[in-house]
């Protein structure tokens, strides 16, 4: 990136420090954890998305429909999710693939299954072997997204499940009363006061979600963990122009700093949700709240 970059061999001290903290593969680095951000971002609502309709599921008047909410609360969250994500992105590439291989390629005479090999037609690739770069990590991006999304959506719904039965029913059979459809009582009583018993589960949810983000490098996107281990790891001057010794303890150690600065940054806006949603609650934050507000009575 600078000027006198050109010759890493003659540069020493802070010049050398500079020049090695500036490389393209550094750049990439310091990128990985945009990639990470960007994940958080997208995944959260869609995980609560799928928690969502999973908690309606689960309790819907209709049998066939809640018993496939409860199916999948139960299955997702009893698997480790090491093994879902492994499984998950495999069979879910596979079955993409064997889907434009059966529309694009109807003449292929070969069987899929050869051995312990799954094998298709060029054509039916995803994504291309001609494909940019950036559509192969698009692509990954994208099965990553999916598959946190679905494993966090089945703890979020049982949190959502849990907090819609929390809302005290006396205010469920009040609107009711006031001739309220089930649908109204559900989107008017239910929905708005159901956050405040839900936010310390989903708060929870949130912190793991975080935490959980390196594995992304099992399923094959270039995180901040891929190229800590990558940069950090010992150099010799025959593969770079940086040499350096085993550094992965201080790559390590800088993503340790980010993780513990964004659980503190989330700790705190979550706080503040917190608060915001308990005033007004009939629940202990609430009630705690209210008594705070109360003035002060006449010293005796």
């Amino acid at each position: 990136m600078f000027d006198f970059c050109s010759d890493p061999a003659t540069l020493d001290g802070i010049a050398w420090l500079a020049c090695y903290l500036t490389t393209g593969k550094h750049m990439a680095f310091y990128g990985a954890f945009g990639t990470v951000l960007l994940l958080l971002a997208i995944t959260a609502p869609t995980a609560l998305a799928f928690g969502f309709g999973g908690a309606m599921a689960a309790r819907s008047r209709v049998s066939p429909l809640r018993w496939l909410g409860k199916t999948y609360i139960a299955i997702v969250r009893g698997i480790p999710d090491i093994v879902f994500f492994l499984f998950f992105v495999i069979a879910l590439d596979q079955g993409i693939e064997y889907l434009r291989h059966q529309v694009l390629c109807p003449d292929w005479d070969q069987p899929v299954r050869q051995g312990s090999d799954f094998v298709v037609c060029a054509a039916a690739k995803m994504p291309l072997g001609n494909a940019p770069q950036w559509v192969h990590e698009s692509y990954g991006f994208a099965l990553a997204v999916l598959t946190f999304a679905i494993v966090f959506g089945a703890f979020a719904a049982n949190v959502l499940y849990g907090a819609m039965r929390a809302v005290p029913r006396a205010q469920v059979e009040t609107a009711e009363a006031y001739g309220m459809s089930p649908r109204q009582t559900f989107r008017r009583i239910t929905v708005p006061q159901m956050w405040i018993y839900a936010l310390p589960g989903l708060g929870n949810l949130w912190m793991i979600l975080i935490k959980a983000t390196p594995l992304l490098f099992l399923l094959g996107v270039e995180d901040v963990v891929y190229w800590a281990r990558d940069l950090g790891s010992a150099k010799t001057p025959r593969f770079t122009d940086y040499p350096h010794p085993d550094w992965r303890m201080w790559y390590f150690l800088a993503l340790l700093v980010f993780y513990l600065l964004f659980t503190r940054l989330s700790e705190l806006v979550l706080t503040r949700v917190t608060r915001r949603l308990s005033r007004g609650q009939a629940t202990a934050g609430g009630e705690a709240m209210r008594r705070a507000d109360l003035p002060a009575g006449p010293v005796a």
